[in-house]
Order: structure tokens, then C-alpha cells, then sequence
């Protein structure tokens, strides 16, 4: 099956659709793109380094209209179809002459404009003639969307070098065509220090301008593609083929033509190709290059298995059960490339101010022409001013700050097996202050085995393994964690008695609660009857008409206190038995709650299980007593969640299950466990792929680091524009190191973000 492509994506009456858009330069370019679509009625999101827009529409908005909308704006558009796109190697391939040319040229221009004693007769017309193919070929990269957005009203970065590099060489040219004797001499106008600097000629300015800018833009798209590599090798896991087992043969087929239901063939050393269930054979499976966890996992028959991960030891033969853009893998590639394609609030900031920046610019360019001109009258010390403020002003470091840092800290986050949906996470981080843990699957293992089957008054004389059969057959139909435990240990049961579990013809599932099934039993030969069962939590059943003794309430009190997650079955409206389940805290669990304790967080324990239960995992785990919620309904956790959050806490929510899916939505940052539900994974901001908590305050750290990082570049290139153009304004700065100054702005910008990809 194909991959689907991430040009669209329905979410109720609108749809995401993901544009690739050329052409853009600065954050310029971003807001005049943003601005044009809002104005038909959508709400984008667009990213410079990786030149992509996300779009969310409404229905009655055609892709037509949208690309056309990018188009009419001065810019190239069409629909992203890949997870993550190549940095566009057409741009960066022709960077590469360019810069070649550039270089070979502005070296001679610079060393006899510069120095007295590579200077000869009419040196000023050979560096001309050599600046020409500088400042028009080489700069075209500049000049040509300086013209584009020109023709629409608008000013970017580009147009600011694009003025800088024509200015510098127009007047040059047109100083030399005044005084054609100008250079007629060599060495003249050198100063005494064998320095050529006494003229008015700037041919080397207009080709170092172009040099400086053409290298800056090489190195950040070198670098952009370094920190989209993670996403790229996150695709790149996958298996390119597998053995498919058709009629008793072997056939060796494209990943991309299995089906749900194939059977296919891992050796030992291979990568399963996508997600399945194992039917025959055992091995352990090694999944550290896509959840970072460095231990293999056993599997045998029945347990699921993730494509891309590689089976170390025995032969396994899997049935297929998610294919195409459905497996984990595909779904993790989307998650960290439409995280990368969102905007953090913060970096609207930067949106504002790039929109009105380069206007203010050109005015200030302007202004200190004048100005120069009619304080001084020295029209070289006017025009050198207003050419290194047009120069030295590019905000491409503001366009840069907050993309580049969102990009490297996704792509690190995939690498250790956190996947960040949105850059809102990133800012909501900052202000947690307590996290809220389910309990089962998060905190413990979630590996619930029954305990013990133990009948109650009225029942005493009935078959424990009957109880536990019709249990079983109701909880068939549940995901629970505890249902498949008592299935599973109903199953067991009936295959050592040769039977079958009563079949299930009616079914509902009360989230949080517990479960109502109309069974078949069969009693004899040929003939069965009809049961009612009930399964679930005290209150459920209470909900249900079904009433608890005194004495039904102390067994059930007695097996809570010993720390067992004991539920009810009620037959025919009766209590009928307690079924206790034992679970385990997992692994860390305790080290990684201390060490968000360490991050200035406050953990809380929240869970539909009994007060008693949740007590004594708290106390293994370090939770106060006081942080405990017990006894909670899917409804009852999501007022939790509100009730923290009107107290003034910032709550992160951590789960597993379908209950847990509206309060991992409600919290400041949900985060789901990757062993978890499709439905918890929707709802969350943040999923922890290897399901291991200690992974959780690295979560936060990263998001934090990420965060700092934004701060840190915006800082940067703000203070940039803010001391540099007063000082390009006062004439100290040549137009030639206003522009290594702002392409190493650009670049420093670029570099500090790869810092992310160290952390660990």
C-alpha cells in the first residue's frame, strides 16, 4: 500500500493541508505569505528554513486557491507530498557556482582596491569589469526576489542587500565615468601606509557584500539540512522489502505492497516491516533506533511488534496489522514534521516586527544620507553610512531564530523517543508546575495479572472457574489493562479445562467504570442460556442497581488494603465474586518522579482505582498522600485536571487509555505513553514512544532547552539589529563588514541551534 500523503488532513469541517513554498528569504517573506492567506479566510502556519506552510482550511478553500494565493504574493507553491521535504537542493545546487564565481572575482577587485601595491593604470575600470558578473549573476539569488516582492508593494531581506550591492556599484560606476582619470595612475590616492583607501570607487564593497551574504546563505542551508537528518533518518528506518509466506512459498515484495492480514517472515538480523502481531516463533526484538531504549524486549505469539524494529535472535512470523502511513513509524514521521511546520507564540513577535522592520530600514538608509550630507557635505562618508545601515540591518537572523531552534529540538526529541506534536508545547512547559500520572500503564507496569478469584456470600458454592469464564468473556471485548488480564487468565483457564469462553452477543463499555455483557452459556449439549453480567468498580455496579452487602464491602476493603486492584462481578444483577489483580510499579519510577521533583514539579497520582490501591503504589513510588486521587471517573479526572488549573497550576497530564484522552486534552501539556491507546495519542501534545517515565523529565528538560534556545537566538538578533545599525548610522562600519557582520548574525543563529542535537 502507498504511503498517503501529507498534503491533506480532515479534522472535522476543515482540513490541514501542507503547501512546499519557494522563494522565501527572511521573516519578511514569512508574514507577507502568513498575510495574503489569512486574508482568504485560513490560518497559516509557515516555516522558513524548511520552506513549507501549514494551512488550515476550511472546506469551501480548493488547494488551487491557496497555492494561487502564495503565488500572487511573489512566491512558488505546491502540495507537500512527503513526510518531510529535502532541503531544496536546486536552490543549494545553484548557491555553489555562484559562490565559486563570487569568490574568484571579488579576491582581485578587493586586493587592488584595498592596496596600493596592486594597483596599476586604470586599475578602477578592471575592477568593474571584474565586479560586473559579482553583482549581477552571482547576486541574483538577491536581486530576483528583491524585484518579485518589489513588483507586489512589498520590502524584504533581500531587498535591503539587493539596494546595498546596486548602490555600491552604480555609484561607483558613475564616479568613474564623471572622472575617467580617476585611476589613470597607479597607486594614486594611496595613503602613506601603502593603503588605496583615497577614492570614492566601492566595486569591492558591492562584490564582498555578495560574497559574505552568498557563503552565510550556503552555511545555513547546509545546516538546515543537518537538522531536518534526524526526521530524514526517522524515514529512512523502515524495511525496503519483505518476505510475504503466500501458498506454502516465500515471496520477497515492496514494503509499500503489503496489506493488513499479510503474512510475512522476519529472520534473525532482520527489521520487521511493519507493525503486526507474532503468529509463530519467539525472539527478542531490539527497538533502540526508534524509542532509544537500549535493552531488547521478548516477544512471542500474540504479542505486537513495531515495524523497523530488528529481530535479534530467533525467526518470527508476523501478521501484518498496520501498513502504509498507519504503522507507528509513519505516524511518528508526521508527528515530528507537522511540529516542525507549527509556530510557537513566541515567535510571532519576531513576525511583527520583521513586517514593518525593512521599511524602517530604507527610511533610516535614507535618513542618514541626508544627514551625512548636509552635516558634512562629504558625499563618500554619506553614501559608506547609508550602505552599511541598508547592509548591516538584514533581520534574516530574526526569520531564522525560532525555526532553526524548533527544528533541531523535534528532531533531537525523535532520536530519544519523544515526540513533540506542536511548538504551543514548547511555551506551555514553562509553566507547569505539577504533573498529573494515571496510574496503571504509566506508573506501574500495567503487566495486571489476576491474583485471585474469590466468591461471595450467596455465590460460595459456585466453580471459581465459571466465574472467572463468564468474567473473562465479558471483558473479551475491553482494551482495559485489567480486562485483558482477567481474559487472559480466563483463557488460560478454559484452555486447561478443553473449553471455549461463553459467547458475547451484547456489549457496553462504561469508560472508567466497568463493562454490561449479555453472555451464552452453555450448559449442555446443544443448549445454552442467556446470562447478564456485570464487571467493574464498585460504584459502577452501584450505578447498574447492583447493592454491596456489608460483608461484600469488607472482602472487597480486605484485598485493597493488601494493594490488589480488585474489581466486582455481579451475574443476574448479584454480586457474584471479586477478582483481584496484582501490578507493579515500573522500573525508575521512582527515580523519575524525584527527578521531576528536581525540575521544580509537583507529582500527583491520579486513577479510577481504589484509595487503598493508589495509596500503597504511592508510597512505593514517593508520592505524598496528599497527591493522591482515588477512585476517579474518566469525567472525574478531567475536573481534576480543571480544579488544579483554576487553583492557579499549570498541570501536565500523563496517560495511557481512552479515559484518560479528555484530560490529557484539558491539561496545559498531555502526554501519552506509546504503549497506550490511538485515542490517548490523538489527545496528547507529547508522546513518550518507549513508554518509560524516566523519559518523562527529559521530555521536559528538552522542551525547556528548546524553549531557552528560542529566547536565546531572538536575543541575539535582536541585540544585533538594535547596536548595529547605530554604529553602521555613525559611519563606523565599512559597507564590506556590515556584511560579514550580518551573514555571521545569520549563521551564529543557525549554529547555536545545532547545539540542541548534544543534548541528552
Amino acid at each position: 500500500m502507498p504511503a498517503q500523503s501529507t498534503a491533506e488532513v480532515f479534522t472535522g469541517d476543515t482540513r490541514i493541508v501542507n503547501l512546499t513554498v519557494g522563494g522565501m528569504t527572511c521573516a519578511s517573506c514569512v508574514g507577507r505569505v502568513e498575510r495574503k492567506l489569512k486574508k482568504i479566510g485560513v490560518d497559516p502556519s509557515v516555516n522558513l528554513p524548511l520552506e513549507t506552510a501549514r494551512v488550515v482550511a476550511p472546506a469551501s478553500v480548493t488547494d488551487q486557491q491557496l497555492i494561487e494565493t502564495i503565488e500572487k504574493a511573489g512566491y512558488t507553491a505546491s502540495l507537500k507530498q512527503d513526510a518531510v521535504e529535502q532541503v531544496d537542493e536546486a536552490e543549494q545546487g545553484s548557491l555553489t557556482p555562484r559562490l565559486w564565481v563570487a569568490a574568484v572575482f571579488t579576491l582581485p577587485v578587493f586586493l587592488i582596491s584595498m592596496f596600493a601595491t596592486f594597483q596599476f593604470p586604470h586599475w578602477g575600470w578592471v575592477a568593474a569589469f571584474l565586479t560586473l558578473p559579482v553583482a549581477t549573476w552571482a547576486a541574483l539569488p538577491f536581486h530576483r526576489p528583491a524585484w518579485t516582492n518589489l513588483r507586489h508593494g512589498s520590502f524584504t531581506m533581500d531587498t535591503l542587500i539587493s539596494l546595498g550591492v546596486i548602490a555600491s556599484y552604480a555609484f561607483s560606476l558613475w564616479q568613474l565615468a564623471m572622472d575617467p582619470a580617476m585611476t589613470a595612475h597607479a597607486g594614486h590616492g594611496a595613503s602613506a601606509g601603502g593603503h588605496g583607501m583615497d577614492h570614492m570607487l566601492y566595486f569591492d564593497a558591492a562584490a564582498m557584500i555578495t560574497l559574505f551574504l552568498l557563503a552565510g546563505r550556503q552555511i545555513e542551508h547546509r545546516t538546515a539540512r543537518r537538522s531536518s537528518q534526524a526526521l530524514r533518518a526517522l524515514l529512512n528506518l523502515g524495511a525496503k522489502s519483505a518476505t510475504v509466506l503466500q501458498g506454502g512459498r516465500e515471496v520477497q515484495i515492496p514494503v509499500k505492497d503489503l496489506l493488513p492480514g499479510d503474512l510475512f517472515l522476519v529472520r534473525p538480523g532482520e527489521k520487521i516491516a511493519v507493525d503486526g502481531e507474532v503468529v509463530e516463533g519467539r525472539s527478542a526484538v531490539d527497538a533502540s533506533l526508534l524509542t532509544g531504549e537500549s535493552l531488547p524486549v521478548e516477544v512471542g505469539v500474540g504479542d505486537a511488534v513495531v515495524g523497523a524494529t530488528v529481530n535479534t535472535s530467533g525467526s518470527l512470523t508476523v501478521r501484518a496489522t498496520r501498513v502504509g502511513s498507519d504503522t507507528v513509524l509513519a505516524q511518528m514521521s508526521r508527528t515530528v514534521a507537522e511540529a516542525q511546520s507549527t509556530k510557537a507564540p513566541i515567535a510571532r513577535l519576531a513576525d511583527r516586527v520583521s513586517a514593518v522592520f525593512v521599511p524602517v530600514v530604507i527610511a533610516l538608509a535614507l535618513a542618514t544620507l541626508v544627514g551625512w550630507l548636509l552635516v558634512t557635505g562629504d558625499v563618500n562618508a554619506a553614501f559608506t553610512a547609508a550602505v552599511s545601515v541598508l547592509v548591516i540591518a538584514c533581520p534574516c537572523a530574526l526569520g531564522l531564530a525560532t525555526p532553526t531552534a524548533l527544528l533541531a529540538g523535534t528532531s533531537r526529541g525523535s532520536q530519544l523517543g519523544i515526540l513533540i506534536r506542536s511548538a504551543q508545547v514548547l511555551e506551555s512547559t514553562k509553566h507547569l508546575t505539577t504533573v498529573v500520572l494515571d496510574k496503571t500503564g504509566t506508573v506501574t507496569t500495567g503487566a495486571l495479572a489476576l491474583a485471585e478469584v474469590i466468591p461471595l456470600a450467596g455465590f460460595g458454592g459456585q466453580d471459581a472457574a465459571r466465574l472467572l469464564a463468564l468474567a473473562g468473556a465479558a471483558e473479551s471485548r475491553s482494551e482495559h489493562p485489567i480486562a485483558r488480564a482477567i481474559t487472559q487468565a480466563a483463557q488460560a483457564d478454559a484452555h486447561l479445562l478443553g473449553q471455549a469462553l461463553p459467547q458475547v452477543t451484547d456489549f457496553a463499555s462504561a469508560p472508567g467504570g466497568g463493562v454490561r455483557a449479555t453472555l451464552h452459556e452453555e450448559v449442555s449439549a446443544g443448549e445454552s442460556r442467556e446470562v447478564s453480567v456485570l464487571v467493574g468498580q464498585p460504584s459502577f455496579l452501584v450505578s447498574e442497581g447492583v447493592e454491596l452487602s456489608e460483608t461484600h464491602t469488607r472482602a472487597l476493603l480486605t484485598e485493597q488494603e493488601a494493594g490488589r486492584t480488585t474489581v466486582v462481578l455481579a451475574i443476574g444483577g448479584q454480586p457474584a465474586a471479586l477478582l483481584a489483580l496484582h501490578d507493579t510499579p515500573k522500573a525508575g519510577a521512582s527515580e523519575a518522579l524525584a527527578e521531576l521533583r528536581a525540575l521544580g514539579l509537583t507529582p500527583v497520582l491520579l486513577t479510577g482505582d481504589a484509595e487503598p490501591v493508589a495509596r500503597a503504589v504511592a508510597a512505593e513510588v514517593g508520592i505524598a498522600p496528599a497527591d493522591v486521587y482515588a477512585g476517579v471517573s474518566p469525567s472525574d479526572k478531567l475536573a481534576t485536571i480543571t480544579r488544579l488549573q483554576e487553583g492557579g497550576a499549570g498541570v501536565a497530564m500523563v496517560g495511557d487509555g481512552v479515559n484518560d484522552a479528555a484530560a490529557l486534552a484539558q491539561a496545559d501539556v498531555g502526554v501519552a505513553m506509546g504503549s497506550g491507546t490511538d485515542v490517548a495519542m490523538e489527545a496528547a501534545d507529547m508522546t513518550i514512544v518507549r513508554s518509560d517515565l524516566s523519559s518523562l523529565p527529559t521530555a521536559i528538560r528538552l522542551s525547556r532547552a528548546t524553549l531557552r534556545l528560542i529566547k536565546s537566538n531572538l536575543f541575539w538578533a535582536f541585540a544585533y539589529n538594535t547596536v548595529a545599525i547605530p554604529v553602521a548610522a555613525a559611519g563606523l562600519l565599512n559597507p564590506m563588514i556590515a556584511a560579514a557582520a550580518m551573514a555571521f548574525s545569520s549563521v551564529f543563529v543557525v549554529l547555536n541551534s545545532t547545539r540542541l542535537f548534544r543534548f541528552s
